[in-house]
């Protein structure tokens, strides 16, 4: 055999790399893209559906489709991405759609959200704004466009909204409007005209309505003493007969009480979750004074934590909760009938969701999609039994094979099972392969068995994927969840350092590639597991990360919540202990950094400072930042990039 020369062998070596490179990058362009379907909502009528999907850049449009006529769509409006983004649409008639619009804004050095309802025409004409206008003289200024809390079923193009008032200075008239806060009211969507239907309240947060006008439930925030700020705590009450009544208080600090999410009209009950035995369970309570409380739903391991409504009346019909996978229990028999016939005849692994109805609910969108399938639409015909397909989420995928996603458990240190998702490249042996630990956001989250673009991308770069649900994670109840995943850094991180020694000791992960990656509190789970265990991982990519727990409290200063996040992160030694910005010389991996400038979940500021630590004690750092981005990099373009540079980064 001939010896090749030092030349050739560098040569054969750079050209196996950039071919690498290039198949990453291809993939990065097929997984990168937003998903092609991001809202969908089906007219009164059952004829004529509306979606958003990503334009070029930062835009994105809304299309419709009369269904009558094929599926051609026709795109209504557009939004540039500059700063706000179309976030959701619904019908409020046969031809009109009010949507809402969101986004970040910077001002004097400040991150400020901002949103906006306005209705427009199926065919883009007669556009309305719906956002309440700010009168010149207000003591104030919001940003925040208001909701859609009733779609008003039996009055064609009027809404009930819930939108925020700012009072009005006096100068010389007696017109001025005296009163903040936020109030219900019914406004005609084709000209703005709007009348009350509850009046502005300063301390109300929340109005709840029972799908056919009538705001039934009222949330009240509570003050922290004699200050201004938030107390942690919400206070509930229903109408009954012409007055406030008492429903209950939920402290959404402590996870405890009864926290409200619909009124059924047909049983006079209001349906939300309420802790039972450690666990969420489904709760009704009656709110015709009598105080019955009704446990709908509770499961013995995991929170029922899912709420299934239908319809333009939003009406109730089942509660769900995740073990390995989601389970959805419904209380209308049709419908439960309806979603296992769906069930099989789309495929034995699919799930099935209903996700709108025309207005006497006898045409159905539906979504259906599994591990290897992002999801499709269909409409289906109840006379007919029609099941027509509409519309891929990710078209761009179809052609791709996909990792199967497999439950599975993994002893931590202290014996505790923990339970997580591992998926294998397709056609792998699953052996002394390249693997992620790719620990989920939050930590108030958890994965569940689903697809998932960012492993499958992964996946098929050839790399074994595990996401566990580490102990802090939510959906298992409270004795899971510990303090939260901040102040039991030690469990919940420790768990994700366990999850990468199991991918080794198994055989399926090569010590030598063995990586972790994590966005918001995954990639500061992905940080600190290179502290807790510095020999462990050999890269690590961390998107959007918390990286020091005393800056993270100072990050809510000015807002209505620093109490409410002081007593969440906590003190004590853990802030500096479970901080990676200030431990960076135990971290031995390589480090990669990807954050958004416009991020109000976690700033940019975490990222910077990650930088500076590491690179202060000559540790290999990168940072890639986003301009003008938020929190969940919604750009088709930052995407690919950042899936892109990672794949180069992680070693094989």
């Amino acid at each position: 055999m001939r010896k090749l020369s030092k030349k050739i062998i560098i040569s054969i070596l750079l050209a196996g790399v950039a071919s690498t490179a290039a198949s990453a990058n291809e993939q990065a362009k097929i997984f990168g893209q937003m998903p092609a379907v991001a809202d969908i909502s089906l007219s009164p009528d059952g004829k004529k559906i509306a979606f958003i999907s990503p334009g070029p850049g930062t835009r994105t449009d809304l299309y419709s489709i009369d269904l009558d006529k094929g599926n051609s769509p026709l795109r209504v409006t557009t939004s540039s991405g500059e700063p706000d983004n179309l976030y959701w649409c619904g019908w409020t008639s046969d031809i009109r759609l009010a949507c809402k619009t969101v986004g970040t804004t910077e001002y004097a050095g400040q991150l400020y959200s901002l949103s906006k309802v306005f209705a427009v025409n199926m065919d883009g004409s007669d556009p309305q704004l719906l956002t309440k206008k700010q009168g010149q003289n207000a003591l104030g200024y919001s940003l925040g466009g208001g909701d859609i809390i009733d779609w008003l079923p039996g009055e064609e193009n009027k809404i009930m909204m819930s939108r925020y008032h700012l009072a009005e200075e006096k100068i010389g008239t007696r017109i001025a409007k005296t009163k903040n806060g936020l109030a219900a009211e019914i406004i005609d969507t084709t000209n703005g005209r709007a009348n009350y239907a509850e009046r502005p309240s300063e301390e109300a947060v929340e109005y709840i309505t029972d799908g056919i006008g009538n705001v039934r439930i009222k949330g009240m925030r509570t003050k922290l003493g004699g200050t201004e700020l938030d107390s942690g705590e919400i206070k509930y009450f229903y109408e009954l007969d012409g007055k406030w009544a008492s429903l209950g208080e939920l402290n959404y600090a402590n996870r405890t009480g009864f926290n409200p999410y619909a009124v059924d009209a047909a049983t006079n009950r209001a349906f939300g979750f309420q802790p039972i035995d450690g666990r969420k369970a489904l709760v009704a309570i009656a709110l015709d004074g009598s105080g019955n409380e009704e446990v709908v739903l509770k499961h013995d391991k995991v929170d029922v934590n899912g709420l299934i409504r239908i319809g333009r009346k939003n009406r109730v019909v089942g509660g769900s909760y995740a073990l390995e996978k989601r389970t959805g229990i419904y209380f209308d028999t049709e419908l439960a009938n309806l979603a296992s016939a769906l069930g099989k005849a789309l495929g034995e692994d699919y799930s099935v969701q209903f996700s709108d109805a025309n207005l006497d609910e006898s045409k159905l969108l539906i979504w259906g999609g599994s591990d290897i399938d992002p999801g499709q639409y269909f409409l289906f015909d109840k006379a007919s039994k029609e099941l027509r397909p509409l519309l891929g989420v990710r078209p761009s995928l179809e052609n791709s094979k996909l990792g199967r996603v497999k439950p599975i458990s993994y002893p931590a240190a202290d014996g505790t099972m923990i339970p997580g998702y591992l998926t294998l490249p397709p056609d792998s042996t699953g052996k002394n392969i390249p693997a992620i630990v790719m620990p989920h956001g939050g930590p108030e989250s958890r994965d569940e068995w689903g697809f998932n673009w960012l492993a499958q991308f992964y996946v098929s770069q050839g790399f074994a994927v595990l996401q566990p649900n580490f102990r802090g994670s939510a959906g298992y109840g409270d004795e899971w969840y510990k303090k939260n995943g901040f102040q039991s850094w030690r469990t919940s991180v420790g768990d994700v350092t366990d999850a990468g020694k199991w991918l080794v000791a198994q055989g399926i992960a090569k010590p030598s590639a063995l990586s972790i990656v994590g966005w918001s509190y995954g990639g500061y789970a992905a940080l600190q597991s290179a502290v807790l265990a510095p020999d462990l991982f050999k890269a690590v990519v961390a998107i959007a990360p918390v990286t020091d727990l005393l800056m993270l409290k100072n990050d809510s200063k000015g807002y209505y919540d620093q109490a409410v996040v002081r007593d969440y992160v906590g003190a004590g030694p853990h802030i500096k202990e479970g901080s990676p910005a200030q431990n960076a010389t135990v971290i031995k991996a390589p480090v990669m950094l990807f954050h958004g400038e416009y991020d109000r979940n976690v700033e940019i500021r975490h990222s910077r400072a990650m930088q500076d630590s590491l690179k202060a004690v000559s540790k290999p750092v990168t940072f890639v930042e986003y301009k003008g981005l938020e929190h969940s990099l919604r750009n088709s373009a930052a995407r690919i990039d950042m899936l892109t540079k990672s794949a180069a980064f992680l070693p094989k």
